[in-house]
């Protein structure tokens, strides 16, 4: 687990899949995916290295239901008072209701996506209550900053980003990726391809300095031009 500050306000809590985010607002901590299940004392560790403690954690918000993302939100919903938000097509499956729908693979993306499943645990994540249903458009009160869920469906039905217009923040979950080489994509494993791809013309529409995604590092520089140039392309 390695901590980088992105902005005063907001550090990457990096985890080999699936990264977790902090933005320390007025009044506390909000947490941007909780990362696979065990992560919970990797990101109170983090949490405490900013001069913070679990119990300022105010709100976490879920990009989507996948394990990686969601993970260990069943152990930071035990740290105090915090509000859990997700996309309304996405809390079901999360709060373990349903299961989530299996994803449309190419035939490249099969062996990825066989070794990325071998590693997860068995039965999907633990369940965890949504407090917030999220519809697309609405805000979410950061702390003295404001979030608009953006509904990004694709990845999975209810996959929502989050963007903070004031600071020009995109944190995109699994719907946009980048690989080790720097290059940025599409994100893989899509119930609905065509609707990912749709998505991430939507995102490639903000005005973004700053765009976080759930696997590979964050795009600090030329941001607004990357993304409309990977839009183009898809």
């Amino acid at each position: 687990m390695t901590v980088i500050e992105l902005l005063p306000t907001l550090h990457m809590v990096e985890f080999p899949v699936g990264h977790a985010y902090l933005w320390i607002g007025s009044d506390g901590v909000t947490v941007v995916d909780s990362g696979r299940a065990g992560s919970a004392p990797a990101i109170a560790a983090a949490i405490r290295s900013l001069g913070h403690e679990p119990s300022d954690v105010r709100r976490l918000l879920l990009t989507h239901h996948h394990e990686d993302h969601v993970g260990s939100a069943p152990d930071i919903v035990t740290w105090g008072d915090v509000t859990v938000y997700a996309h309304r097509a996405d809390a079901p499956v999360i709060r373990g209701e349903q299961p989530g729908l299996l994803p449309r693979l190419a035939d490249w993306e099969r062996p990825l996506y066989e070794q990325v499943t071998s590693g997860l645990p068995p039965g999907g994540p633990a369940p965890v209550a949504v407090d917030h249903e999220l519809e697309d458009g609405e805000t979410v009160d950061l702390g003295g900053s404001v979030a608009t869920a953006v509904a990004v469906p694709g990845h999975t039905l209810g996959s929502v980003a989050f963007y903070l217009p004031e600071s020009r923040v995109l944190f995109t979950g699994d719907t946009i990726a980048r690989v080790p080489d720097g290059r940025v994509m599409l994100g893989v494993f899509n119930v609905d391809p065509q609707q990912a791809v749709a998505s991430l013309a939507r995102q490639a529409r903000l005005d973004v300095d700053l765009a976080c995604f759930g696997h590979g590092a964050p795009l600090t520089e030329n941001a607004t031009a990357t993304l409309r140039s990977v839009a183009a392309a898809s």
